[in-house]
C-alpha cells in the first residue's frame, strides 16, 4: 500500500521534495499551494525593475509534474491542520494524509506594524514584484506630468533593509536612473531622484564577509545610492518614512526588505513553534509528532554546526527537501540520514560588473564575481526555454544598457456604478 504524502508549499523545499519522489511507485504525493506555480525568488528584484518578465521565473506546477504518475497538484489554501485526525483543512474541503510535509516558507516581516504592512511593498512573491514595478513606473509618469516639483515623495525611492534583496534592488534602481530613465524621459532631469537604502547595520550584507561588506558599500556609492547606515525605520504614514533618531524622509515609494517571518499553519502546538518556525529534529520531523515534517525556511533545527538554527536561504531548503525525500524511500527508519547543512557560500550583485561572492575557501568581488553570479543563477532556472529567455534579456541589456519590459499592467476594475 502506498504512503499518501501531502506537501504544503511549492517553494524551493517543497518542489525539490516532490520532484525527488516523482516516479516512486510506493508513494503518492499531493502538493498543495495557493498559487499554481513555483517562483524563483532570487530574481524577483529584476522583475520589479523591468529587467525580466515574471513568466521567465515562474514555473506552473502542472507543467513540472505533467509526466509524473504519482505526484498531483491542488490549487488550495491550507487553513489548518488536525494532527489527531491526520487531516488538513483547506478553503475547499479537507484531505487526509499518512505523512504531512510543511514547506510553507516565509513572508515579509513587518514586525507587527500594520500601517507599514499596508502602505509599503514587500517582495516575497511574483505579485508583489509586479506591484513594485507598476508603482514605480507610474511614479515616473506622474513626474513628467508635474509642471513643478509638487511632491518630494515622488523623487525618493526608499528601500528598507540591506540584505541581498535590498542591496540588489538598490543597485538595479540606481542603474535604471542612470541608463534607462534619461532615454524614456529625455526632457526630464533625474539628478534629484534619490535611491535611498536604509540599513539597520553599519555595513550592507551584514551576514557576509567583511570584504564583501566593504566592497558592496563602495559599489552602492559608485552607483549613487544614498546608503544610510545604523538607521532604523519605526513608522511610515504613506508620505514620510520616520527613523528612530527622529529624522524623516519624504517618499511615496517604500520597499520593505528588512526581514522575513514564517508562514505558520494553525493546528500545531504553540510549544513546537520557535521564532515563527516549527521546531524539528535532525530528520526534519516536527517535535512531538510522528508523521508531520517541516522543511525549508519554516523549519528550525538545532545542530552542532548551527546551534541557533540554519540560515533561511534557498540551499538549505533544497538540501532539506532532498534529504527528507531520500529518507522516505528507505524502508528501515534506522537507515535514515540526519540532516546537516554544508555552507556552499553566498553572493549578491550590485549592478553591472559589480558583485560579491563568498565561497567557503575563496572570496572575490568585481567583474568575475558578477559573471559567476549570472552563470550560477542561470543554471538554477528550471527550464531550457526560460534559461534562454533570461539569457537573451540579460545580453540585450548588457550591450545596449536598456530593456523593453517596462510595461504597466494593472488589474481591470469594473465600473461599480454600472447597472
Amino acid at each position: 500500500m502506498r504512503d499518501k504524502i501531502i506537501v504544503v508549499g511549492g517553494g524551493f523545499a517543497g518542489l525539490r521534495f516532490a520532484r525527488r519522489l516523482s516516479g516512486k511507485p510506493n508513494q503518492k504525493v499531493i502538493m498543495v499551494d495557493k498559487v499554481n506555480h513555483h517562483m524563483f525568488q532570487p530574481l524577483f528584484y529584476q522583475v520589479a525593475c523591468g529587467r525580466i518578465e515574471p513568466s521567465n521565473i515562474s514555473f506552473p506546477f502542472r507543467k513540472i509534474f505533467q509526466k509524473s504518475r504519482n505526484v498531483q497538484f491542488r490549487l488550495l489554501d491550507v487553513e489548518s491542520i488536525i494532527p489527531e485526525e491526520n487531516r488538513i483543512v483547506t478553503n475547499d474541503g479537507g484531505f487526509t494524509y499518512d505523512k504531512l510535509v510543511l514547506a510553507t516558507g516565509c513572508k515579509t516581516n513587518f514586525f507587527g506594524n500594520e500601517k507599514m504592512e499596508k502602505l509599503t511593498f514587500g517582495m516575497k512573491n511574483t505579485q508583489e514584484a509586479i506591484s513594485i514595478r507598476n508603482h514605480v513606473l507610474l511614479t515616473f509618469e506622474k513626474l513628467i506630468n508635474e509642471k513643478k516639483r509638487t511632491d518630494d515623495g515622488n523623487w525618493n525611492v526608499v528601500i528598507v533593509g540591506s540584505g541581498p534583496t535590498g542591496v540588489e534592488l538598490a543597485g538595479a534602481f540606481a542603474e535604471m536612473k542612470k541608463e534607462i530613465l534619461p532615454k524614456d524621459y529625455p526632457h526630464m532631469n533625474f539628478h534629484d531622484l534619490r535611491i535611498i537604502l536604509v540599513s539597520g547595520t553599519e555595513k550592507p550584507l551584514s551576514v557576509m564577509s567583511p570584504e564583501a561588506q566593504e566592497k558592496s558599500e563602495l559599489y552602492l556609492k559608485q552607483l549613487g545610492v544614498d546608503f544610510l547606515s545604523d538607521k532604523r525605520v519605526v513608522d511610515y504614514d504613506g508620505d514620510r518614512v520616520f527613523l528612530e533618531n527622529g529624522e524623516s524622509i519624504p517618499s511615496n515609494n517604500v520597499i520593505w526588505a528588512a526581514g522575513v517571518t514564517g508562514n505558520i499553519v494553525k493546528g500545531i502546538s504553540e510549544e513546537k513553534i520557535f521564532r515563527n518556525r516549527y521546531k524539528v529534529d535532525r530528520f526534519n520531523r516536527v517535535l512531538g509528532y510522528d508523521n508531520i515534517y517541516a522543511i525549508g525556511d519554516i523549519s528550525y533545527m538545532e545542530t552542532p554546526k548551527y546551534p541557533q538554527g540554519h540560515p533561511q536561504v534557498a540551499n538549505v531548503a533544497i538540501t532539506q527537501g532532498k534529504n527528507l525525500a531520500d529518507n522516505f524511500q528507505k524502508k528501515n527508519p534506522e537507515e535514515w540520514r540526519e540532516y546537516e547543512y554544508e555552507d556552499k557560500g553566498s553572493m549578491a550583485t550590485i549592478g553591472k560588473h559589480r558583485a560579491v561572492v563568498d565561497l567557503p575557501k575563496w572570496k572575490f568581488q568585481g567583474v568575475f564575481a558578477w559573471y559567476f553570479w549570472m552563470f550560477l543563477h542561470l543554471m538554477l532556472i528550471l527550464s531550457v526555454r526560460n534559461k534562454l529567455a533570461i539569457f537573451f534579456n540579460w545580453m540585450w541589456s548588457y550591450f545596449n544598457g536598456d530593456s523593453s519590459l517596462r510595461l504597466i499592467i494593472l488589474p481591470n476594475k469594473k465600473n461599480e456604478t454600472e447597472q
